[in-house]
C-alpha cells in the first residue's frame, strides 16, 4: 500500500497536470491567429503570395511574403546589426504588411497591387543590402506576426528613441484611441549609434519655417519665438507655438523635415536672428520599437520575440505557417 504522504504527492502531481493543461489552453486562445486577408491567402499553413508594385521601375511583381519582408528588413535596418535585432524587425515587417493589406486591401499608388516599395506609403525597400545575416533572420522567424487580442498589431518602429519610447497620440498626433498594447518605456538605445541620434541640432530659415506652416494651414505672422505648450508621457512635445500659429508638434516636423528635425523630444527651441534653432534626443517619431534599442536588447541575447514584447504591451507574437 502507499503511503499518506505517496498518496498526497501523487495528488498533487494530478493537480499540477490539470493546472498546466488549463494554462496552455488559456496561453492558446490569448494568442489565437488572426486571419491572412483573403486577396493574399494561399490556402490553410501556406505562405501568403503578394503583388508588390516596385516603385523603382513602375513593375508589378508577384513574390511570397518572405521574399518581401527579406528586402523590407534590408532596407530598414542596417544589415549589420546583431541577428535578433533583424529577426525582431522582420516580425514587424511581416506584421505591416498584412495589417495593410487587412486594412487597405490595395496600394494607393497601384491598385492592382496589395502593396509598394514606396516607404511613404509602406516600409523601405533595398534588395542591394540583403545578406546571409538578414536571410537567417527571416528564416528563422518565418511566418511569424505579433498580435493583440488575435488582430495584427499597428507594427511602428523607428531608429533611436533618445532614451524613452513614446504613446501613439504624442509620437504621432494619432487620431484613434491610444491601442492598448503601446506603452512608455525606458529605451536602451545604443552607444553605437551616430552621436547625431542621441543628441542633434538643427537650423532652419524663417521662410523655411513659414513654409512648413503653411502646409499644415498656418499662418505664422512675425517669427520671432518658438516654444513648446505642451509635452507628451515620454517628455516629447505634443503642441508648439511658432509665431502667432500653434501647431501639433508631430505634424510640423513631418512638413518641415523629418530628418533634420530628427524627433519630438526637444530639449530646446529658439530664434536667433533669420534662424529658427532646434535641438532634441532620437530618431523617429518614438512609438513601438527603437532600432537602435534592438540592437543593445540583441547584444544581451534576447531573442526576437523577447524584443517586441519589451517594445509593445501584452502582444503575442504567433507563426501563421
Amino acid at each position: 500500500m502507499r503511503s499518506t504522504g505517496a498518496k498526497l504527492l501523487i495528488l498533487l502531481t494530478a493537480i499540477g497536470l490539470l493546472l498546466g493543461a488549463a494554462s496552455c489552453v488559456d496561453r492558446t486562445r490569448a494568442a489565437r491567429k488572426p486571419a491572412v486577408p483573403q486577396s493574399i491567402s494561399q490556402g490553410q499553413g501556406r505562405e501568403p503570395r503578394l503583388k508588390v508594385f516596385i516603385k523603382e521601375t513602375g513593375e508589378i511583381k508577384e513574390m511570397g511574403l518572405e521574399e518581401y519582408v527579406t528586402n523590407v528588413v534590408a532596407g530598414e535596418m542596417k544589415n549589420f546589426f546583431p541577428e535578433n535585432a533583424l529577426a525582431a524587425q522582420a516580425i514587424l515587417a511581416r506584421t505591416f504588411v498584412l495589417q495593410f493589406v487587412t486594412t487597405k486591401k490595395r496600394s494607393s499608388l497601384n491598385p492592382d497591387a496589395h502593396i509598394s516599395t514606396d516607404f511613404e506609403e509602406a516600409q523601405a525597400w533595398n534588395p542591394q543590402n540583403v545578406n546571409a545575416r538578414v536571410r537567417r533572420a527571416v528564416k528563422r522567424t518565418r511566418g511569424e506576426v505579433a498580435t493583440f487580442n488575435g488582430n495584427y498589431i499597428n507594427a511602428w518602429f523607428f531608429s533611436h528613441a533618445g532614451g524613452i519610447t513614446a504613446t501613439a497620440k504624442e509620437g504621432l498626433n494619432f487620431k484613434e484611441a491610444e491601442p492598448p498594447y503601446i506603452k512608455v518605456v525606458k529605451s536602451p538605445d545604443a552607444p553605437e549609434a551616430p552621436d547625431e541620434f542621441a543628441n542633434w541640432r538643427a537650423e532652419f530659415t524663417k521662410q523655411e519655417v513659414a513654409a512648413a506652416l503653411a502646409k499644415l494651414g498656418q499662418q505664422p505672422g512675425s517669427i520671432d519665438s518658438i516654444k513648446v505648450l505642451d509635452r507628451g508621457p515620454s517628455g516629447r512635445a505634443t503642441r508648439m507655438q511658432i509665431g502667432n500659429a500653434v501647431v501639433m508638434a508631430p505634424d510640423f516636423r513631418v512638413a518641415l523635415d523629418s530628418v533634420k528635425m530628427k524627433s519630438t523630444l526637444l530639449t530646446s527651441a529658439r530664434v536667433e536672428g533669420d534662424r529658427v534653432i532646434l535641438a532634441g534626443k532620437g530618431f523617429g517619431h518614438g512609438v513601438g520599437m527603437s532600432q537602435w534599442g534592438a540592437f543593445t536588447l540583441a547584444k544581451r541575447n534576447r531573442s526576437p520575440e523577447d524584443i517586441i514584447r519589451y517594445y509593445f504591451r501584452d502582444v503575442d507574437v504567433v507563426k501563421l505557417y
